[in-house]
């Protein structure tokens, strides 16, 4: 008789782990599918912008004609539906490199970058890069909790018992490894230090003041 409840014991025991264990799998995939959700509105945000700041650079550089239509073919690409998170990554990695140089184009032209619409464009574009970057960030750890758990003993066998698989994460395949991203070609550009920081002099250890003449060296004079 006793024998008997403790086997009964243990199969309950298993059983409540096994239904505990699946239920973190399922409440893991849906929260992997809720924020790939997210990222998919923003992604669908970008290529609307996209699409304007083209129709927009077209009415001052027609002419640009291949750059334009660069950008529109990388656009329709990251549009097409059915794509892996992997996939439309790469994608969108195409769209940032075709738009990057639509901006360098748009540098050509003074009154399109004064343009009141062009520059709202170009803001609003900025933020919804910022905030596919934070949604990338957040969908990507729910990948990684949902794949620790369908990887590790014990509860990779409840997840293929029950089919539940590994979701890809959301990020560039080859040289980029980075969320797509736009920098209306600034990334190269040369901050000014702050007003009254002072920057060593080569060779000698002192530091000048920002305009000023390099300080002498500690008890010394400045060399001729």
């Amino acid at each position: 008789m006793i024998p008997t409840i403790v086997i009964v014991v243990i199969v309950l025991a298993l059983v409540l782990w096994a239904v505990s264990a699946y239920n973190g799998l399922i409440k893991l995939r849906n929260l992997v599918q809720e924020a790939w959700r997210q990222i998919d509105v923003e992604l669908t945000r970008r290529h609307d912008l996209i699409g304007n700041l083209v129709e927009t650079v077209k009415g001052y550089a027609a002419h640009e004609r291949g750059t334009l239509e660069d950008v529109i073919s990388a656009r329709g690409r990251a549009m097409s539906p059915g794509q892996s998170p992997a996939q439309q990554a790469e994608s969108e990695n195409v769209l940032s490199q075709a738009l990057g140089r639509l901006i360098a184009v748009a540098e050509a032209y003074p009154d399109l970058k004064a343009n009141e619409n062009f520059m709202a464009l170009q803001t609003e574009l900025s933020s919804t890069e910022d905030r596919i970057a934070s949604a990338r960030r957040y969908y990507n750890a729910t990948v990684r909790d949902l794949n620790t758990k369908v990887e590790t003993v014990p509860t990779n066998i409840v997840a293929n018992l029950f089919h539940i698989e590994r979701a890809e994460y959301f990020e560039a395949v080859g040289e980029q490894r980075e969320a797509p991203r736009v920098d209306f070609g600034q990334r190269d550009a040369t901050i000014p230090p702050p007003s009254g920081y002072q920057q060593p002099t080569p060779g000698t250890g002192s530091v000048a003041p920002e305009g000023g003449s390099p300080a002498p060296p500690a008890g010394g004079t400045p060399a001729p």
